[in-house]
């Protein structure tokens, strides 16, 4: 690894840095201009306990005293502070307990709509115009238009009421089943249609044809050189669309009442928790920060001409 190459990953690396603090600064200061406060809900509270609880939760010092404070929590001990409406639990821990969930159900995802997208965009490139490809492209077309929560609610209904062959509740034995179609089939889709385009793209370059005319074998010339060169717009997409996954859960997390991320996160606005709502902000928008940065490395792996500046 040269020093070029060094100096790309560090500036990169610095700037993800950047880009997590303004996110936490914004998260912070918006939250804290909502009008109302996270005690409003409660049943006939005083101002004197409204006041009190305040003062437990450091609500009642200066703003800028608890953005530092915040801001010091989460570099020094990772610490979002604890959750305003479950009692006795810290924001780090609920955030924990939902990504277990949460990654569980988007890394498989992920990984079905890679191999699943790739297989099938080769497929479709392989048999340029024949029957198979028409088939595949009117496919992939019908899941990429389709919204999750329609394609969630569609399957639900079909596996889950009528057939009755998975469960409904995300949270039962086998019940990440139909979430994790639900997740993987427009990801698979844009991956299939991407793969296609680019090995099509790959297959007409000079070299291709000049590996047919030195009589290579065609096994060679697709996994050796038009797979491979092909796979770095996947590349592009594939990071981010793993964060992606993960942190867009959250409509798929509400329709089959998985316990994830997601739903500790639509259930904390509701609820005016501003602590998790915060915390659960931060974590996942530093998901996708860590994800482009690591995609963004991945070219030089898989394409060493690929100049990183």
């Amino acid at each position: 690894m040269n020093s070029k190459t060094l100096g790309y990953i560090l500036k990169r690396v610095l700037l993800s840095i950047l880009t997590v603090w303004v996110v936490i600064t914004i998260t912070f200061f918006v939250m804290h201009a909502v009008p109302g406060g996270p005690f409003l809900s409660e049943k006939a509270i005083s101002e004197k306990a409204q006041a009190a609880l305040e003062a437990k939760y450091g609500l009642d010092k200066p703003l800028h005293i608890q953005y530092f404070t915040y801001l010091k929590d989460i570099v020094t001990k990772f610490d979002f502070g604890p959750s305003l409406k479950q009692r006795g639990r810290n924001v780090i821990d609920i955030i924990k307990d939902g990504m277990r969930v949460s990654a569980k159900l988007g890394v498989i995802a992920a990984a079905i709509a890679l191999v699943v997208g790739v297989v099938l965009g080769s497929v479709a490139a392989l048999r340029r115009n024949k029957i198979i490809d028409k088939v595949i492209m009117v496919v992939t077309t019908a899941f990429v238009s389709m919204p999750s929560f329609i394609m969630g609610s569609f399957l639900l209904l079909l596996f889950a009421v009528k057939l009755r062959l998975l469960p409904a509740n995300g949270a039962s034995s086998g019940g990440l089943i139909l979430p994790i179609i639900t997740l993987s089939l427009s990801p698979m889709a844009y991956i299939t249609r991407l793969t296609r385009s680019s090995m099509l793209d790959v297959l007409g370059q000079d070299y291709i044809r000049t590996a047919k005319a030195k009589g290579v074998p065609s096994r060679k010339i697709i996994f050796g050189h038009a797979l491979k060169n092909s796979l770095i717009p996947v590349i592009t997409y594939f990071g981010p669309m793993l964060a992606y996954i993960v942190t867009g859960s959250l409509v798929v997390e509400q329709i089959f009442a998985v316990p994830g991320i997601g739903r500790a996160f639509v259930n904390c606005i509701t609820s005016r928790d501003y602590p998790l709502l915060m915390g659960t902000t931060i974590v996942l928008a530093t998901l996708i920060v860590v994800m482009n940065l690591v995609s963004d490395i991945l070219y030089k792996v898989v394409d060493p001409r690929i100049n990183l500046e």
